[in-house]
């Protein structure tokens, strides 16, 4: 219906309290048990993090490792709120925000804003000397928006079959993506998206950024902008963040935190508790 779109998004999160901030948020959240009942998200990411723990043996370590990860390449992100470095010492020992999370598990509340140009192909090589990159796929999936309503706590039904009809979409696996940006609004929600997405069998996630695969220079690169966790996450602008690292990245010009050939990026964002998703796959020209 257009040529050229724009899309924008904003968040202003600190002109209000701590608790305006949990409420607002929270109406992403089951209102008649899950609000109601007065948990809020780090309740919620953590009961999917003991469920996590449970069924495959996750451990502390192993989330405050995503931390860590996101932390070190926050720290070569000018745009990061928390740009700097930590250790998994540290994130164990910080403030316990809800069981197993700390404060250094979970993303901050934060102000920012974002905005992307969407043209035709040939039409973008007109109007800019950039890079053209190319959305070769854009999906979107639901699922219960209470977490009590589900089968299993520890997997994101939306965000893998967001992934699958994705994947699909753009013919491609998950071994032909190059770099991801996914949802880390949690540690543990870093670990289920990549399982959901195919990047790591169910379970195995938890070790991943622990190993190193998950680290720029890894086997897949995941939030090498820093993600939510170092980055920041201004709600709502969140999305198109993770669609300008990409873009950024395939255009070769994340400086420090360039991940070296990448060709094909994919973001993942996610609302709740992942009650719904998006994927896109971004391609360079």
């Amino acid at each position: 219906m257009s040529d050229i779109v724009l899309a924008g998004g904003v968040e202003k999160m600190t002109d209000i309290g701590g608790d305006g901030a949990t409420f607002a948020l929270s109406t992403a959240a089951d209102a008649e048990y899950e609000v109601y009942n007065g948990v809020t998200f780090p309740g919620l990411y953590a009961m999917m993090a003991v469920a996590h723990m449970d069924a495959y043996g996750t451990t502390r370590e192993q989330l405050a490792a995503v931390s860590v990860k996101n932390h070190a390449n926050g720290a070569k992100n000018p745009h990061a709120q928390y740009p700097f470095e930590l250790t998994v010492e540290r994130v164990l020992n910080s403030v316990m925000i809800a069981d197993p999370l700390t404060i250094l598990d979970c993303s901050p509340i934060t102000d920012g804003a974002a905005a992307v140009i969407v043209c035709p192909l040939e039409m973008a090589k007109d109007l800019t000397k950039n890079k053209p990159i190319k959305v070769l796929a854009s999906t979107h999936a639901t699922d219960t928006i209470a977490l009590h309503s589900r089968e299993n706590l520890a997997w994101l039904g939306a965000v893998a079959a967001a992934g699958e009809l994705a994947y699909a979409q753009a013919g491609l696996s998950p071994s032909d993506i190059d770099l991801v940006e996914v949802h880390d609004c949690f540690t543990i929600a870093e670990v289920c998206a990549i399982e959901a997405l195919g990047f790591f069998e169910r379970g195995k996630g938890g070790a991943s950024a622990e190993s190193g695969e998950t680290a720029i220079g890894g086997r897949i690169p995941v939030n090498a902008s820093g993600g939510l966790k170092s980055k920041g996450h201004p709600v709502g602008a969140t999305g198109i963040a993770q669609i300008i690292e990409v873009t950024k990245q395939l255009r070769g010009e994340a400086d420090k935190r360039q991940v070296e050939g990448a060709k094909i990026g994919m973001t993942q964002n996610m609302g709740g508790t992942g009650g719904s998703c998006v994927v896109h796959i971004l391609g360079a020209e």
